[in-house]
């Protein structure tokens, strides 16, 4: 059976229970939680001082008795940002996250790798600071027993599949995965090259996927800049390459994106079918 799960907060609910009972009763098997999103109270800014064992036993009883398992802990922040001061308040967030995913039973704790508006995100000197910084986070997740998942986006300074795979062998962790969203790695120009995109990805660091993130996609016609995110089935994505991966890779989380509660549904059948046709 594929494991096909949601990003809760694209659920019905108020609070985290509430969206994974949600989920379970649309037919997910996992899910992606971003707490700031599903659990009232909860901010970012003081996720350090909210990330108690206590509220961590909460969050695993609440998946656990609603029988969906937690495939990403989100803590999505501005990983390439050049300020030192506001990374120092971020660095504590993402160790209070990894500290955290063990106990939740989160199969990894997810990021991106953004940088501020007008810097480039080409640049050799944005890389080694994200790679400088991924060494300390993935240092600190081996002594939590967690893993740190990076997404590549065309956006951000680790944007290509050879960048994602330089980052990888620059940091050298086995606590350092990759979440593959292909999606993200498409704009106006290179969408007709998604399969291409996908194949490159596999082959550089399939090994070291640890979810993937489903989501379709059309280019914009007034813009040229990423494309449009739609749900599983409604848009151009040839899924063929991701779903055989997945069937290999027995198990493995597939996230939902970009869904609502009346669509998501039919995304996750789509895919199904999809996968059963190979």
């Amino acid at each position: 059976m594929m494991n096909i799960g949601i990003r809760l907060h694209d659920t019905a609910g108020a609070t985290l229970r509430e969206h994974l009972l949600s989920a379970r009763a649309q037919g997910f098997r996992c899910g992606h939680a971003a707490l700031s999103k599903t659990v009232p109270g909860f901010s970012m800014k003081e996720a350090p001082s909210l990330l108690t064992d206590d509220f961590a036993a909460s969050v695993k009883r609440d998946f656990d008795e609603t029988g969906i398992s937690c495939a990403v802990l989100g803590c999505y922040l501005t990983l390439g940002t050049p300020d030192e001061e506001e990374y120092a308040w971020m660095r504590q967030t993402y160790l209070a996250h990894l500290a955290a995913a063990p106990k939740i039973d989160a199969l990894v704790v997810g990021t991106e790798t953004p940088t501020v508006s007008g810097a480039d995100i080409h640049s050799e000197e944005l890389l080694a600071l994200v790679i400088r910084r991924l060494k300390e986070l993935c240092r600190a997740a081996e002594e939590q027993g967690a893993l740190l998942a990076i997404e590549p986006v065309y956006r951000h300074v680790v944007c290509t599949p050879e960048r994602a795979e330089r980052v990888l062998d620059a940091v050298g962790s086995e606590s350092l995965r990759i979440i593959l969203d292909s999606v993200n790695l498409l704009s106006t120009q290179t969408h007709t090259q998604a399969d291409a995109l996908i194949e490159e990805s596999l082959r550089r660091f399939g090994d070291r996927v640890s979810v993937l993130h489903m989501k379709d996609y059309r280019p914009y016609t007034d813009r040229m800049d990423d494309v449009e995110a739609l749900p599983c089935g409604t848009g151009l994505m040839d899924y063929s390459r991701l779903l055989r991966f997945a069937k290999a890779h027995d198990g493995l989380p597939m996230t939902l994106e970009n869904t609502t509660p009346d669509t998501a549904v039919a995304a996750r059948e789509y895919l199904e079918r999809v996968a059963s046709a190979l």
